[in-house]
């Protein structure tokens, strides 16, 4: 916990930016009839039965102290889906950082063998000597501040039926280009001054 917490104590470094990924998923859900659009004097009508076209996964990564960030949609949630979007971060949208300091959970394909099973040794190593990874503790992934904007994109973009992948990627660039214009940074109040005031109970008694 502390770790990640000197983390976001950092000042901004162009060259070690601190990113912050997480990765979520929307269940797909069509129409069986279709909907009785508003009109002046009358809400919108959707019927209550629906069908379902599976389960998508949303991947997410912020800059806290820019307020950029990134979403996508993917049919997968496996190792090499993760390394893929590893690689867009580092050479895509960080290709000039030195090394980025990532913030995310310890979940099975979070680490460096999904790179190796993804690309040819000489790319993972590339790729992994370009990543400061800091891992949240188990059952603290609250001190992930991408929850945040997971729970923002829940509730402006995700909170309807949304039938299939290519409406759900569509819904979510219009999502994040709007947010990224207003480029709305995240206030992080929680250190580690607090977290052994609040938090004492989890540090052993000496």
């Amino acid at each position: 916990m502390e770790d990640v917490l000197a983390v976001y104590e950092l000042p901004y470094d162009i060259d070690y930016p601190v990113v912050c990924m997480d990765e979520s998923c929307k269940q797909l859900i069509g129409e069986v009839h279709e909907a009785i659009a508003c009109a002046p004097g009358r809400p919108a009508r959707v019927d209550h039965e629906y069908v379902r076209n599976g389960v998508a996964e949303i991947f997410l990564e912020v800059e806290p102290l820019t307020g950029k960030r990134h979403v996508a949609a993917t049919e997968h949630r496996t190792g090499k889906d993760w390394a893929r979007w590893i690689k867009g971060t580092l050479d895509e949208r960080y290709p000039n950082a030195v090394r980025v300091r990532l913030v995310m959970d310890n979940l099975n394909t979070h680490c460096l063998a999904s790179l190796y099973e993804t690309f040819a040794p000489q790319e993972a190593r590339r790729l992994a000597e370009r990543l400061e990874i800091h891992y949240t503790p188990k059952h603290g992934s609250w001190l992930n501040m991408a929850e945040i904007e997971l729970s923002a994109l829940n509730g402006q973009c995700l909170d309807r039926r949304i039938p299939d992948l290519q409406t759900l990627q569509s819904h979510i660039a219009a999502w994040e280009g709007a947010r990224n214009n207003r480029q709305p940074k995240i206030h992080w109040h929680f250190y580690t001054t607090d977290a052994r005031i609040k938090l004492k109970r989890l540090y052993p008694n000496l």
